[in-house]
C-alpha cells in the first residue's frame, strides 16, 4: 500500500455519529454513549463518510460489515457520520486507532493509501476547522488538541480513492475489493493484535 496521500478526502459527512462497540447494537440503530473510558486500552476502528453517497460510505460501511461479522472484546467499532468532533472522545485512552474513509486524489479508484501515525503530526492546526468539513485529519488533529496525554501514540488511516460519491450510489466494485482487504488487516489486528507479534499473549 502506498505511504502516504496527498489530498483531503472525498465528500461532506451527514449520518450521525454512533459508537458500535463489541457486538453490544446495530450499528444502524441509537445508542447511549460509552463512559469516557470506554475505549482504554483497546483498538479503535472509526469509519467516517456519507452513507449517502457511493464510495463515500466506505469507512461506515467496513465498521458495519465487521460488525456483522463479530469483533474481540478488546476492539471498539465507531461510526464517524459527521460527529467528527465526538469521534476525537471516543479515541480516549485508546491503545490503538485505525481510522478509515474515502480520498479523492486522482488515483485509481480502489487505491488504498496508509497514513501511518509518523507521518500525522502536521496535520493543520485545530482553529482552522468547522463542523461541517470534518474528516478523519480534522478529527486527528482536534483529538490531539483535547485529549493531551491520552490520546494515542498508535494510529493508522487507511484512505481508500473514491470512483462515484454520486447521491444515491451503492459503493463500486473496485472500492468494494479495497473495502475487503482493510476489514482483512483489522481483523488481522483483532486476532494477534500486533502484527510483529510484541502484543501476543
Amino acid at each position: 500500500m502506498a505511504a502516504a496521500v496527498g489530498n483531503q478526502a472525498v465528500g461532506n459527512q451527514v449520518v450521525e455519529n454512533q459508537t458500535v462497540g463489541n457486538r453490544e447494537a446495530s450499528p444502524t440503530a441509537a445508542d447511549t454513549p460509552p463512559p469516557w473510558d470506554a475505549a482504554t486500552g483497546k483498538t479503535v476502528v472509526i469509519g467516517c463518510g456519507n452513507l449517502l453517497r457511493g464510495d463515500d460510505a466506505v469507512g461506515p460501511i467496513l465498521v458495519r460489515h465487521l460488525w456483522e461479522r463479530g469483533v474481540g472484546d478488546d476492539v471498539v467499532l465507531v461510526d464517524g457520520g459527521t460527529a467528527g468532533m465526538d469521534v476525537a472522545f471516543k479515541m480516549r485512552g485508546a491503545r490503538r486507532v485505525v481510522i478509515v474513509d474515502a480520498s479523492s486524489t486522482g488515483s485509481e479508484p480502489g487505491t488504498v493509501f496508509e497514513v501511518p501515525a509518523s507521518e500525522l503530526a502536521d496535520v493543520a492546526e485545530v482553529e482552522k476547522y468547522h463542523s461541517h468539513a470534518f474528516r478523519w485529519d480534522h478529527a486527528l488533529a482536534f483529538a490531539h488538541w483535547l485529549l493531551g496525554d491520552d490520546y494515542p501514540s498508535d494510529i493508522t488511516v487507511f484512505l481508500v480513492e473514491a470512483a462515484d460519491v454520486s447521491f444515491g450510489a451503492e459503493l463500486t466494485p473496485a472500492v468494494a475489493a479495497s473495502m475487503e482487504r482493510v476489514i482483512g488487516y483489522v481483523e488481522a489486528i483483532d486476532g494477534d493484535r500486533d502484527r510483529d507479534g510484541s502484543d501476543r499473549g
